[in-house]
This record gives structure tokens, C-alpha cells and sequence, in this order.
């Protein structure tokens, strides 16, 4: 199973997340790229590439080649859910709150992301060590 993360590379809480999941993917289990690049013009639809409000989280299989996608706070659940015990243990225990309820609360931080976190003027550039870690 592959496991994308695509955030938007231009925004300051996106980019603060992936900093905390890149810290906590010990085991480099999740790829990361942002929504203005090749692999999601590859891999997305133009809406889901447009809509910057978003992270997304596809999970490819190798075995079959199916893909399932997840968006908001589901997708943040979904890549905290494969970086280990504890962190699937917080990925589980979020889920105690109904999906509508935690896309209510995502959306609202992503609305006014840029108020709270800034806006960078060019995508995130993974360190050396990382670059086995970022697509395009």
C-alpha cells in the first residue's frame, strides 16, 4: 500500500503539517506532495487539485491497483494512522466525533488558515534527507 499526502505547498499550516508527520514517519511510509504539482495533476481530479481548503490522503494498493481517497480531517486521521501505535491510538480516538462535526472544525481552521498560520511565497522544498519522501 502507498500512502500520498497532498497539501497545499503554498500554506503555512499545510506545511507545519507535513513537518510534524515527516518528524514522526520513522519508517518513511508516507509520501508527500503538494496539490499544485505533477502527481496530483496525475492523480486528482481538477476540483480536488483547486480546492487548496484541503488535504488529501490516497491510498494506492499494489496488489490490485485500487485507490481510495479521504479529505479533510478524515485524510489527517488517515496519515496519523499509519506512523505508529501511538498515533493510530489519536487517529482512532478523534474518531469518537462524528465526521461532520470534525469537517466542521477543519473546515473553520481552513477557511482562515492563512490569517492564523501565513502564506508562503513558494512551495515547501524537502531537505536532502527528505527527498526520498516528496513526489512532484
Amino acid at each position: 500500500m502507498q500512502t500520498i499526502v497532498f497539501f497545499d505547498g503554498y500554506c503555512g499550516l499545510c506545511n507545519g503539517v507535513v513537518d510534524f508527520l515527516v518528524a514522526r514517519d520513522h519508517r518513511h511510509v508516507l509520501l508527500y506532495t503538494p496539490l499544485q504539482g505533477e502527481t496530483a495533476r496525475e492523480i486528482l481530479t481538477t476540483s480536488e487539485r483547486e480546492d487548496l481548503n484541503t488535504v488529501i490522503v490516497v491510498k494506492r494498493s499494489f496488489a490490485d491497483g485500487s485507490i481510495e481517497k479521504y479529505e479533510k480531517s478524515e485524510a489527517i486521521l488517515q496519515a496519523l494512522g499509519v506512523l505508529g501505535p501511538c498515533l493510530k491510538f489519536v487517529s482512532k480516538l478523534a474518531r469518537i466525533f462524528p465526521l461532520g462535526i470534525r469537517d466542521i472544525a477543519y473546515d473553520f481552521i481552513a477557511n482562515n488558515r492563512f490569517k492564523f498560520f501565513g502564506r508562503r511565497e513558494s512551495c515547501r522544498v524537502p531537505t536532502a534527507e527528505e527527498k526520498k519522501m516528496f513526489l512532484p
